[in-house]
């Protein structure tokens, strides 16, 4: 626990967790998304809140991090991306594939069953990048459909993909988002935006019940890694005296890790009881129900 609460502590805005609370703030959000675009946005509502959704960290691929709409009913989908991810069997990078899929998720819950087409509203995907994925030293790499045979002629489906590169060294950026760029780098506060942003910063840490939630997300995470992963080598071992030692083991670990995350929500409901935090909490953080915690808290 004293790990856990060093790491929250140390937490930056590159953080996803701390990066869907500072943009949970309409201020903020709101700002970056007019100096982004340069242009003035009377209001934006969290899409999110209005369905009364909880986010589900472990869930991936299956909630997007921040959707807002604006008043004239633009969709923006704001993800942060630290690491320029690679799928090892293909040896392909995955934010091209990764931005079409959120894409996909976006329009599917924006249109209801039985809805036209044609109130799909505009919708930006915007990944803020810390490395240059393209390597081309832009601040912004903004994408739209075009026609190959005519580069002039767009398609008008109002879907935009911007890849924010805040390594960037060329183009034309505000002041406070450049100065944005360089808090995401290195931590430093240049303009009232970004001082703005560490004071938010600064209150999250403070703040006892969101250090509750991120300590109960890591422990969940955590143990779902420990027990799939020894759950996947016991299996693994048992079934490569049919298949083959290696071959087993990897059959395993998948298996292993489907029945692990099983087991680590009872062991982490286990760990969190000990440590006194209370059963709704606890029932929240491991997706147990109360029934099952209240069990556990009797054994």
């Amino acid at each position: 626990m004293q790990d856990l609460a060093t790491k929250f502590a140390n937490l930056t805005i590159q953080s996803d967790f701390i990066f869907k609370k500072v943009m949970s703030r309409k201020r903020i959000c709101k700002h970056l998304l007019e100096e982004l675009l340069q242009i003035e946005i009377a209001d934006i509502n969290y899409i999110e809140a209005e369905k009364t959704l909880e986010p589900e960290y472990t869930s991936r691929g299956i909630r997007l991090d921040i959707i807002v709409a604006d008043d004239k009913n633009t969709h923006y989908n704001l993800e942060m991306q630290v690491k320029n991810n690679k799928n090892p069997d293909t040896d392909t990078y995955v934010l091209p594939k990764r931005s079409r899929y959120y894409q996909a998720l976006l329009d599917f819950d924006l249109l209801q069953t039985g809805q036209p087409y044609d109130l799909l509203p505009p919708t930006y995907i915007i990944f803020i990048c810390i490395f240059d994925f393209f390597e081309q030293g832009n601040y912004v790499y903004t994408f739209k459909k075009r026609c190959l045979e005519n580069l002039e002629l767009e398609l008008p489906d109002e879907a935009t993909t911007m890849i924010l590169n805040t390594k960037g060294t060329h183009g034309e950026i505000s002041k406070d988002l450049k100065s944005f760029y360089d808090y995401v780098n290195n931590h430093i506060v240049t303009t009232d935006f970004t001082k703005q942003i560490d004071d938010e910063i600064s209150y999250l840490k403070l703040d006892t019940k969101v250090r509750r939630e991120y300590m109960l997300m890591e422990a969940r995470l955590l143990d779902e890694r420990r027990e799939g992963i020894a759950e996947g080598k016991d299996i693994g071992f048992a079934e490569g005296k049919d298949v083959g030692l290696v071959e087993g083991e990897a059959i395993g670990i998948a298996k292993g890790k489907a029945m692990g995350v099983t087991n680590a929500n009872t062991a982490t409901a286990k760990r969190l009881l000990s440590m006194g935090f209370n059963v709704q909490d606890i029932a929240k953080a491991t997706s147990l129900s109360l029934e099952q915690v209240e069990a556990l808290k009797a054994e």
